[in-house]
């Protein structure tokens, strides 16, 4: 069996190459476009357009997902899930009710073969809904009360029954004795809401662990196992969602999640993906950080519209039994999240897929409590987003080692999506941006003509490019929750013309992020703690 755990310690030579790679080639990019540039004009300018061309054709590709993912995402929000749910309880009568009427409804074709796959199959061959519990767990650091309070109570009004929901507080002993009288003044308060309200602390300090949140939830997930061992409950009955303390589930998640897993039959090997929509507290964040809020929801939407491409992304959910099978997540990194794809695909020996479900959980834009600590607060956000850079050694050593779980040929685009993904996110926003006066400044005393006129086609092909930030401007202006009454109407005004800002956050949050993450790899100086990024509630 292939050990899936990041190794301990010095690395192997092939392990840091790969860890060198991304920054490498990020630099390479940027570094390029100069040589190019200096031995020929024509070289360089050549290579720009492509890389602009390229990243035009990407846009417009973006754009149409974003418009597709909007309305898939609306209409199965719209839907009754938990009747839907029910159906399946009693899928023959169910299907002998709908089988004559027809609906436009998101998904109702495919609701009607569920039912009769399930009605014709043997009896206790398919879970019954009745028999599914989900189990919550909401990691916490120091957050106040005024963060988890809505977070338990977004649960709790859930079209779930609360009598089949776990509730997993999972608390750090690092947080100190202010975070553990809270955490109990939280359990006295939901205490009776739930199946059961469970409160777990994380010791400090415990050896081979990064401090950050994957420790956090395998412990928590591990006093889960025992809780549902002493209650005589089945491991494959128990659906796992993880959240953080500010992340708050949409009406029809739990129904939603439990309504796939237990159609599929192959639901011990998928994890449940929503889209995270950084929008609870978008009218109160700063531009910047609104602009990037946006920016990550949208991209969301479209990762849900390319399952073949869909990854394990901040809150996701996963059966107990394949956690039990694994122990969890990974206490060696700190993006769990992302590196639990790579985790469960090579444990599954490379039958793992991770499933779209078309609700979303709502997160907090960033928000601290001065402009300048959002505005750090925010680099900090997303160079540990950008640290999942790391993975590309990880998946590369195992690619390349002769006791890979699954065949090279399916392993390897996968391998490099993931670090096209990276190398992208670091060099195409300033290459980009000022790329187009590298051959006139590197020729301007060859008087180039191309070279000279070059500002001016990168500055027509980004003005057509431009087609896909407005209909990001307009869908975002749609998507805003209700403005709080604190706020004045000219606020959506704002909201509107803070776009200008879009090429500065791109390079200066988004590029330069990357790049301090892979550059971070490229020396082996490790991040090895989970900063967690400040949680502050305007009232």
């Amino acid at each position: 069996m292939t050990n899936i755990e990041i190794p301990l310690g010095k690395r192997s030579r092939l392990y840091r190459f790969f860890e060198i790679l991304p920054g490498v080639l990020s630099f390479t990019m940027i570094i390029l476009l100069f040589v190019l540039s200096i031995i020929s004009p024509v070289a360089g300018t050549i290579y720009l357009l492509v890389i602009i061309i390229s990243t035009l054709v990407k846009a417009v590709g973006i754009a149409v997902r974003t418009i597709q993912g909007d309305r898939i995402l609306k209409r199965a929000m719209r839907l009754d899930w938990a009747k839907r749910l029910n159906d399946l309880g009693n899928a023959h009568d169910a299907y002998d009710r709908l089988a004559g009427s027809s609906s436009e409804s998101y998904g109702f074709e495919q609701h009607l073969k569920n039912l009769r796959m399930i009605a014709v199959a043997e009896p206790g061959y398919y879970p019954k809904p009745s028999e599914i519990y989900h189990a919550a767990i909401i990691t916490m650091y120091n957050e106040s009360s005024d963060v988890l309070i809505p977070t338990i109570e977004s649960i709790r009004d859930t079209t779930f029954p609360n009598k089949r929901i776990i509730l997993v507080l999972a608390y750090e002993e690092r947080g100190g004795e202010e975070a553990e009288k809270t955490a109990k003044a939280l359990e006295k308060k939901f205490s009776k809401t739930f199946k059961d309200f469970l409160l777990i602390k994380h010791p400090d300090g415990i050896k081979n662990e990064v401090i950050g949140k994957g420790g956090n939830i395998t412990n928590a997930g591990r006093a889960l196992q025992a809780y549902i061992e002493n209650k005589k409950m089945r491991y494959g009955d128990v659906i796992v969602t993880t959240l953080d303390s500010d992340n708050r589930p949409h009406a029809v998640y739990f129904d939603q999640v439990a309504y796939e897993y237990i159609v599929h039959n192959d639901r011990k090997r998928l994890s449940y993906q929503p889209v995270s929509l950084f929008m609870s507290n978008i009218w109160d964040a700063p531009a910047p950080m609104r602009i990037i809020a946006v920016g990550n929801s949208f991209w969301n939407i479209i990762c849900s519209m390319r399952p073949h491409a869909l990854r394990n992304f901040a809150s996701h959910s996963q059966p107990l039994d394949a956690l039990v099978e694994m122990d969890f997540w990974s206490t060696r990194t700190i993006v769990e999240d992302g590196h639990q794809y790579w985790r469960s695909l090579f444990h599954f020996d490379g039958n793992y897929e991770v499933l779209p479900i078309r609700a979303p959980i709502y997160q907090d834009a960033v928000l601290s409590n001065t402009m300048w600590k959002t505005l750090k607060a925010q680099f900090i956000q997303l160079r540990r987003w950008d640290y999942g850079a790391s993975d590309v050694a990880y998946v590369g050593t195992i690619m390349l080692s002769k006791k890979r779980p699954m065949k090279f040929w399916d392993l390897f685009p996968k391998f490099l999506r993931l670090i096209d993904g990276h190398v992208t996110l670091a060099a195409v926003a300033p290459i980009v941006a000022f790329g187009g006066w590298v051959p006139l400044i590197t020729n301007y005393q060859s008087r180039s003509l191309l070279a000279y006129h070059l500002p001016n086609i990168v500055s027509v092909i980004q003005l057509v490019a431009s087609v896909g930030l407005f209909i990001t401007i307009f869908l975002s202006l749609s998507m805003l929750p209700k403005r709080p009454a604190r706020y004045r109407k000219s606020k959506k005004f704002v909201m509107l013309i803070q776009w200008v800002l879009m090429p500065v956050v791109s390079i200066v949050y988004s590029s330069f992020a990357a790049f301090y993450s892979q550059t971070r790899l490229m020396l082996g100086r490790y991040m090895e703690k989970f900063d967690v990024t400040d949680k502050a509630v305007k009232k």
